[in-house]
């Protein structure tokens, strides 16, 4: 009984992590999100800074943000009238983690079978 509690509890961290890199991949599939990240890879900005290159309202790029804000990859905080925006970069590094090795499976299988055939061209 003990064993299955802690599979139960492995599998329930596991859950709580595949849903928090779901959040961060969802995130980043909006064209406008990503440019966003983009961004603040340079360096922290204002909303209305952020707002320069597209073509939306504060509103909408507030909702945005939010999104960015609530998958954890984005700190937003106030200074007077101001909103500030910075990347948190740790969460990003989870996602390309998980891309890396998603990558390394698949190109050690995608080797096995080209060795495999070649091995039956000959």
């Amino acid at each position: 009984m003990v064993y299955y509690r802690s599979m139960a509890t492995a599998e329930t961290a596991a859950a709580a992590g595949a849903s928090e890199l779901d959040r961060v991949f969802g995130a980043l599939s909006d064209p406008t999100r990503r440019r966003i990240v983009s961004r603040l890879s340079h360096g922290e900005a204002t909303l209305t800074e952020l707002a320069e290159p597209f073509d939306l309202t504060m509103p909408g790029l507030s909702k945005h943000v939010s999104v960015l804000e609530d998958a954890g990859i984005v700190h937003k905080w106030r200074v007077g009238r101001s909103r500030y925006c910075r990347l948190i970069p740790e969460r990003l590094q989870e996602a390309d983690e998980w891309i890396q090795t998603q990558t390394a499976f698949w190109n050690q299988r995608l080797d096995g079978l080209q060795n495999y055939l070649e091995g039956e061209d000959q």
